[in-house]
């Protein structure tokens, strides 16, 4: 199954990812347009999803689509996720998940967007699998952690290095959370429709060169150890985001160090899911 936010309301959407249904109009009112709402009621909207006809389903535009979870109680983020990632940002393979930030929800924006450059920054991409909880987790295990899980959606976890940098101490959440730094989309895929959610293949290209590609197998903590990490700390409440790191490629890893610029295009991709297309501009005056 794959829902959206199209044009602020919730839908459903073909396998073909072409065509949506309106769910407030099909169930008649039964769950809400608010693509937020539905995951306080996800087993009660799954089961209703799995018996609606889509062949009424109609066409849309994906510049129309927004964030599929786009009011998030908690937007939670791991870094150092990937053993290359680790080493070409000149740190060790962690032993535990610990390197662990929020994005706040202020960034989080649909697929096709249009982001504004900061004025004098180092602005770097990071793709990444994100995981949208559906049923509130607090202490559970590893082998649980899928029956938690509403849904995986594409993400960038779009970074602005000088000020991450920034200061006595990294300032991950203010340098990852500045206005269009969260894209996310095109829409969101249930588990069941993978042959294996443990292991797909993402990447992301500016100007149609290749910069990262990898695979979800590779996480050094996978989405199961990370959801029973972070819910021995606190709970994970429906409709919350996790980004789940990224892999190799950024633009600081490389020799010269690369950043965005104005005009230039970043799509992003997860395969089984979709893609997300970001077009980058210069700093307007203030």
């Amino acid at each position: 199954m794959r829902i959206a936010n199209l044009a602020g309301r919730l839908v459903l959407v073909t396998a073909e990812g072409t065509a949506a249904l309106d769910v407030e109009r099909a169930s008649q009112g039964r769950f809400s347009a608010d693509p937020q709402a539905v995951y306080d009621r996800w087993p009660e909207f799954t089961a209703w999803a799995a018996g609606t006809d889509l062949a009424v389903a109609a066409p849309f535009a994906a510049a129309d689509l927004g964030a599929p979870a786009p009011a998030p109680r908690q937007v939670l983020a791991i870094g150092l996720n990937y053993a290359e990632h680790a080493a070409e940002s000149g740190f060790d393979v962690p032993e535990e998940p610990t390197v662990m930030f929020t994005k706040w929800q202020s960034c989080l924006t649909g697929p096709v967007t249009e982001v504004e450059l900061p004025d004098g920054g180092h602005t770097d991409w990071e793709v990444e699998l994100v995981a949208v909880i559906g049923r509130r987790a607090f202490r559970i295990g590893a082998a649980d952690a899928w029956d938690h899980v509403a849904g995986l959606t594409v993400g960038q976890d779009l970074s602005e290095r000088i000020l991450q940098q920034a200061g006595p101490s990294p300032q991950f959440s203010l340098a990852k959370s500045l206005p269009g730094f969260g894209p996310t989309g095109p829409w969101l895929v249930t588990p069941d429709e993978f042959a294996n959610p443990d292991d797909l293949e993402l990447g992301c290209s500016v100007n149609g060169n290749q910069m990262q590609k990898g695979r979800t197998r590779d996480l050094i903590f996978s989405v199961p150890a990370l959801l029973a990490a972070l819910s021995r700390r606190l709970p994970l409440l429906p409709g919350d985001v996790v980004f789940t790191g990224t892999p190799s490629g950024v633009g600081l890893g490389r020799t010269p160090q690369v950043w965005l610029a104005p005009g230039d295009e970043l799509v992003s991709y997860i395969a089984g899911i979709g893609e997300l297309r970001q077009r980058f501009v210069a700093a307007r005056p203030s």
